[in-house]
């Protein structure tokens, strides 16, 4: 691995820090992956609620409390937390093999905008209609915005360095598409109200492509409108409709579902490697175009021919808690 003196051109950052009071890498690009180590007596009763605030003010992708001699809990935005126990000697090597798949993952969350959307498209379709009701549906299912409390956890300033340094326009209950035509489909925006899906270009937004060089989503919009984000799982949902042409829509929670065929490998929301494992378990799916495939840790997504036929499959059968391995 080769050292770089400044921090903002490195791939991979391990930062070293009090606990009482972690500082923050202020780097240039989002590519850059930190990992923050702190140490610790003993392990807090809740390993969540006093490590992730410290991920937040550190500004790191993942934050390392190690317990001399016992373990090491890691804590990422995804996952919440988890917990590596080994002999000293081989603690070192098992967080390499545990973290080196997430610094290394490809985040694919820039947005490129086209005011190339068909003027008959500005006001919305059928389609749009259809996916504001899905968002209504979202907004009764009772979920929290993310797999563990984050709103309880941070203060208001740490919020606004999450939104920050994600580009995520506020906490989601998760996000949902429906195809358009045989390449496009339309997505719910970045951290939007999921009950109030109204505005094209804002709150509802045309995927039309992938620049996979430059690894950007292209949307169209129409014109005289400044564009939200699109949900940073656009790459996910990407992958599945251009493998699947029998897959209609796609709804992501965070629920769980028991049973659920789950990925492996906590990947960042937003990498090519999460979409490629979640498109690659739904390859394997009994039936692809009606499936619901775990994100372990984070909560589920789930294929069918339209939103309320998935909405009407999975809900009963949801369960709000998503468990933690």
């Amino acid at each position: 691995m080769m050292r770089i003196e400044d921090p903002a051109q490195a791939d991979f950052v391990l930062l070293l820090f009090p606990t009482d009071s972690p500082s923050p890498i202020r780097r240039h690009s989002r590519g850059t992956y930190v990992a923050a180590l702190h140490e610790r007596d003993e392990m807090p009763d809740d390993p969540l609620a006093a490590e992730y605030p410290l991920l937040v003010r550190a500004l790191a992708n993942s934050v390392l409390c190690y317990i001399p001699g016992k373990a090491v809990t890691v804590t990422t935005p995804e996952r919440g937390t988890f917990r590596a126990e080994a002999p000293a000697s081989e603690l070192a090597e098992r967080l390499v093999d545990r973290i080196e798949p997430l610094a290394t993952s490809r985040l694919v969350i820039d947005n490129e905008y086209v005011t190339d959307l068909e003027p008959e498209l500005w006001q919305g379709d059928e389609l749009t209609k259809e996916l504001a009701w899905a968002g209504e549906q979202l907004d009764g299912f009772g979920l929290l915005p993310a797999p563990f409390p984050v709103h309880e956890l941070l203060s208001e300033r740490e919020f606004r360095h999450v939104k920050r340094l994600w580009g995520i326009g506020g906490l989601s209950y998760g996000n949902l598409s429906i195809r358009k035509d045989a390449q496009r489909y339309w997505m719910s925006a970045s951290g939007v109200d999921k009950s109030n899906l109204k505005e094209i270009g804002r709150d509802i937004l045309m995927v039309s492509n992938y620049d996979a060089k430059q690894a950007k989503i292209i949307l169209s919009v129409p014109p005289n409108v400044e564009p939200r984000r699109v949900s940073v799982d656009a790459i996910e949902h990407w992958m599945i409709y251009q493998r699947h042409p029998e897959v209609g829509a796609i709804l992501h929670v965070h629920a769980w579902l028991e049973g659920a065929a789950a990925t492996e490998i906590n990947f960042p929301c937003g990498t090519e490697e999460l979409a490629v494992a979640v498109s690659t378990l739904l390859d394997a799916a009994a039936d692809p175009g009606h499936a619901v495939i775990g994100l372990r840790n984070h909560g589920i997504t789930a294929t069918g021919d339209n939103l309320r036929e998935i909405i009407e499959r999975v809900q009963p059968r949801l369960q709000p808690q998503v468990p933690m391995t």
